[in-house]
């Protein structure tokens, strides 16, 4: 259907050295711009980051460092962008956590103030979170066909969950699992030992702190420190961990991190 547009869209996505609004930077921009009178305009760059681009970030978008050492930077195509962007109104998926705050940081580097109080932000992954619930409720549904009676009763809750989990073993047995960035897992098997490696292949603590990278190292997961591994933070800074045992962090975070400390100590 035609959309009822009463100003231009600009439609965007962003490839990125990682995922830090504060300290990564765009490699790769594209914008469609959509007008009122349904005509569109495509502008589409390679960015020169200024910085490496981690090869966990070139695995998942395909861009590595010689694609964009002689490409210029996003200050110099700043005013371009800022430009063909105009006073569209913005959309995206998943642009209101991710692509709006970075694209607003790579300008404000720029020196551009690029201002969000007179445009209308659609989020194409907000709309679809509303519209589409991923509840218990909307999986007993989607999974089984039948209405949760009782939803929010224990008993009724868990009995649902069974009969999800059952048949997302049925549906998907045999399929490619795909995580979250589309990086291939392995396939889905019958079998729960397999099926926990593919689901939690990187967690290190429930809260998520602390994952392990491509050589099964815990590295940190938030703050400063992101990325890099606790080893070296620890020999680095050996105030950290009474940092982090004197915080706001579960006690299973505070468990695993001195299980990485003693580890060290032993080896």
């Amino acid at each position: 259907m035609k959309l009822n547009l009463k100003n231009s869209i600009a439609f965007f996505d962003l490839e990125a050295t990682g995922t830090n609004i504060s300290t990564d930077r765009i490699v790769e921009i594209s914008i469609v711009k959509l007008h009122p009178d349904g005509g569109q305009e495509i502008y589409t760059r390679l960015v020169n980051p200024t910085i490496p681009i981690p090869l966990e970030s070139s695995l998942i978008h395909g861009i590595y460092d010689k694609d964009i050492k002689d490409k210029p930077t996003f200050k110099e195509l700043s005013r371009e962008i800022f430009n063909f962007i105009g006073t569209s109104d913005l959309s995206g998926f998943n642009v209101l956590k991710y692509d709006i705050p970075l694209l607003v940081e790579e300008f404000l580097r720029s020196g551009i103030e690029f201002d969000l109080d007179k445009r209308n932000l659609l989020d194409s992954q907000k709309i679809f979170h509303m519209m589409e619930k991923r509840n218990l409720t909307a999986a007993y549904k989607f999974y089984c066909n039948k209405d949760l009676k009782n939803a929010h009763s224990a008993e009724a809750d868990t009995l649902a969950t069974l009969d999800v989990f059952k048949a997302q073993v049925e549906r998907y047995l045999g399929e490619e699992m795909e995580d979250l960035q589309g990086n291939k897992l392995g396939v889905f098997e019958n079998d729960m030992k397999k099926l926990h490696e593919l689901l939690n292949e990187k967690m290190v603590d429930l809260a998520g702190r602390f994952v392990f990278n491509d050589k099964g190292e815990e590295v940190f997961n938030f703050g400063k420190q992101k990325g890099k591994t606790i080893t070296q933070v620890l020999k680095e800074e050996p105030g950290y961990y009474d940092w982090m045992m004197r915080g706001d962090f579960p006690l299973d975070t505070k468990r695993k991190l001195t299980q990485v400390k003693l580890r060290g100590f032993n080896q």
